[in-house]
């Protein structure tokens, strides 16, 4: 018998699980997905260590930093040369010229605020303006509420709060808001931020006028309006006038904080 046509199954089976030829193909496709992997993640490369995507962002965030520093340095630099100008040509730089009638202090929004922001600091400048409007009728219906009989202690309660009031606003948060606006100032903002929300929160106590810390009718608010009525009318008038005006002025402060603060954030 010729054996040597037959054939072998086990010869079959050599080639398709012989070691030697798919050996070299096998781990070659298995070593593809861990070389894979680490070019994906930067394992193996030259510099594994760097990672780029969180480079990249926080070089760009310094960059901003940078050049938004830069700009804020360019203007402060402009704004002082612009004033040792006007000083060596003679002209003074803060001279007091408002209110028209008798300056005490120095206002000039439309050459001094840029102007993207002089709707802003006119808005401020009003509220700046309403305080004072509400400090000055609040003494006037506490003066007809003395008459009437309410006793002198709130009359001078009310000159004192006037007296207090109208200059301090002015020195704690309207100026620093204006110096801010004028150099882009984060210090000045702060200090406006930090003051300005005990104005809003004053406002809004004089709007009530609980009979607590203050005397109650030396302020016009609600309370002290419903008190005053039911013994004189023509009080109580008053009293809710005074009461309308802080309404206002907390309304008006809130709508200037808000926007303050959305142009402070929009700037940093």
């Amino acid at each position: 018998m010729n054996r040597g046509n037959d054939i072998n199954p086990f010869e079959e089976e050599v080639p398709e699980v012989n070691p030697f030829a798919n050996g070299s193909t096998a781990p070659a496709s298995k070593s593809r997905i861990p070389k894979m992997f680490a070019n994906t993640l930067g394992f193996g490369q030259k510099h594994d260590a760097t990672v780029d995507i969180p480079l990249d962002s926080m070089n760009k965030k310094e960059k901003d930093l940078a050049n938004w520093e830069a700009e804020l340095k360019r203007k402060e630099k402009e704004i002082k040369n612009r004033e040792d100008a006007l000083s060596r040509a003679g002209v003074p730089v803060n001279d007091k010229n408002w209110p028209p009638f008798f300056p005490i202090i120095h206002h000039d929004i439309a050459n001094e605020i840029p102007a993207h922001s002089q709707r802003m600091q006119y808005l401020a400048f009003a509220s700046w303006l309403g305080i004072i409007l509400c400090l000055t009728f609040n003494i006037i219906a506490v003066v007809v509420c003395w008459i009437k009989g309410g006793g002198v202690k709130i009359f001078f309660l009310a000159v004192i709060y006037a007296l207090l009031g109208c200059p301090l606003s002015y020195v704690l948060w309207y100026r620093p808001l204006y110096y801010a606006m004028r150099t882009d100032s984060a210090l000045k903002f702060g200090w406006f931020f930090m003051f300005y929300m005990l104005h809003v929160g004053f406002c809004i106590f004089a709007a009530i006028a609980p009979p607590i810390v203050f005397h109650g009718k030396s302020l016009t608010g609600i309370l002290a309006a419903i008190d005053v009525f039911s013994d004189h009318v023509l009080v109580g008038v008053f009293y809710l006038i005074g009461f309308g005006l802080f309404c206002l002025e907390s309304l008006l402060s809130l709508t200037v904080l808000q926007k303050v603060y959305m142009h402070f954030r929009g700037h940093r």
